[in-house]
């Protein structure tokens, strides 16, 4: 017999914009040229872009009985987690990985218009699918993962990171009802006690390093949907870049719990 999934799942939209390594041949070109299509160069490429996003995080973050919206290529291609018109550096279209190498060959521009179509295609699209999955939806969870320590290119360079940082906005803006942040963050700590436990990391934290992901913001705003982000420590889940089975099937069935009760606080 099949279990039923708690009745307000239907009513979780859980998003992830980071978990693909995969990029449009028209982009793979832009950045290899002809060695797209020397297998092992193009393999060990996409390989990198794969790690470099949030890997696995659909695996980590799948919810029976919720509404997913998944991103289908790399952030390399389109960030889908920047503002449209974010031109810095680690903006909406990046010219480097997090390690600052370089994505493109030497002295590549991106014409206006190949700039404006990249995100006509892919962010515009992902956009309107997030807005269509929020109607009728209580709350927004937008899945993440993070490195174990703050990367070259980011605002906390060789910091250690926490096991769990939850993104619900800031006191001023908030994402997520500020007067139930302390029990969110309960929550999270009830749920992945174990997880936290078996690992070499500490800390479930609120705004630390991030306080807010841009679609978490974006989209409560124009929807009026409680949202927030969560980042898993990678370092839960990977060990030299390979995934831990037993480790994701923990860290799953531990969002679980805690997607209900991020549900429940909303109710």
């Amino acid at each position: 017999m099949t279990d039923r999934p708690p009745p307000l799942r239907d009513q979780l939209v859980i998003v992830t914009p980071h978990p693909s390594g995969q990029l449009p041949a028209q982009i793979l070109r832009q950045m290899l040229g002809d060695d797209m299509f020397d297998t092992p160069k193009r393999e060990a490429f996409l390989r990198r872009l794969f790690l470099d996003g949030d890997a696995y995080t659909d695996l980590l973050y799948s919810l029976p009985g919720a509404r997913h919206v998944q991103a289908p290529w790399s952030r390399f291609a389109v960030d889908l987690n920047r503002d449209r018109v974010d031109r810095v550096d680690n903006g909406v279209i990046k010219a480097t990985d997090f390690d600052r190498q370089p994505l493109y060959p030497p002295d590549t521009q991106i014409p206006e218009d190949e700039r404006e179509g990249r995100l006509r295609r892919i962010w515009d699209t992902f956009d309107a699918a997030v807005a269509a999955e929020l109607s009728g939806a209580r709350l927004m969870i937008v899945g993440h993962s993070m490195a174990p320590h703050g990367p070259r290119l980011g605002q906390d360079t060789g910091t250690p990171r926490p096991a769990i940082c939850l993104m619900p906005g800031t006191p001023d803006a908030p994402t997520f009802p500020h007067d139930r942040w302390a029990a969110l963050k309960a929550a999270a700590e009830h749920a992945f006690e174990s997880v936290i436990a078996a690992s070499a990391f500490e800390r479930v934290t609120i705004g630390e390093p991030w306080s807010t992901d841009t679609l978490s913001l974006n989209h409560s705003r124009r929807s009026g949907v409680p949202a927030f982000g969560i980042e898993f420590n990678a370092g839960l889940h990977l060990r030299d870049g390979q995934p831990v089975d037993s480790a994701m099937r923990g860290i799953n069935a531990a969002f679980a719990v805690f997607a209900d009760a991020a549900l429940a606080l909303v109710g």
